[in-house]
């Protein structure tokens, strides 16, 4: 059986970062990528109830944040489609916060994520 193991401690385990800094990048990605329900709440297309009942539906069916609030008629289609796009649009992945918080190079990450991949 294969044990899967994530990017960050495949980067720890060869020695490139250390834990201290898998914790800095994912706390930058928390900050920085921001969920559907946030967006739309900063937008006044939520209500902070709108957003607890989605949650707890999504909860009981795993189903998608976005396709529950449309159809509960909290979000339209076309509202879900532009939140996505912003999210999408805005999203920093792991590798590129540990870039950004300077611990490893862009060229070192795209090495190293060919190599986790099997590429």
């Amino acid at each position: 059986m294969i044990k899967q193991i994530l990017f960050g401690q495949y980067l720890v385990k060869k020695g490139l970062i250390t834990m201290e800094a898998v914790i800095s990048a994912r706390m930058l990605q928390r900050r920085h990528n921001r969920v559907i329900g946030e967006l739309a709440k900063d937008k006044g297309w939520l209500t902070y109830d709108n957003i607890l009942r989605v949650l707890i539906i999504q909860e009981e069916t795993g189903e998608k944040f976005g396709e529950i609030a449309v159809r509960e008629n909290c979000l339209t289609k076309e509202q879900l489609v532009s939140l996505l796009k912003e999210q999408e649009d805005s999203y920093i992945f792991f590798g590129e916060a540990l870039v950004q918080i300077g611990v490893i190079t862009a060229e070192e990450i795209e090495k190293q994520l060919q190599e986790f991949r099997g590429d």
